[in-house]
């Protein structure tokens, strides 16, 4: 699959949509940011490897998405602090 398609943006606005409606912010209560970081990197890394997994297979749409999945994470930690990052090029990050 290598073109976007309505039915599979309208999945995808669909459960971002539910996902930001769930959200309710939390206080911070004894947070350990090291282990936050690592477990964003290591999401990261693996929706990059599932990237791959789909390109291989003929599905770019699906790849397109882990990869942009893959970035978020990278950019959350970036603007969360905790990733050393200063490349506003690769990250959206102040």
């Amino acid at each position: 699959m290598d073109k976007i398609t309505e039915e599979k943006l309208q999945k995808y606005f669909k459960i971002t949509g539910e996902a930001i409606k769930k959200v309710k912010i939390k206080e911070p209560q004894n947070v350990d940011l090291k282990a936050v970081a690592e477990d964003f990197l290591d999401m990261a890394k693996r929706y990059y490897e599932d990237a791959k997994h789909f390109k291989e297979k003929g599905d770019m749409v699906t790849a397109f998405a882990a990869l942009n999945y893959a970035h978020g994470f990278l950019d959350a930690g970036a603007r969360l602090g905790v990733f050393d990052v200063k490349d506003s090029r690769l990250f959206a990050a102040e």
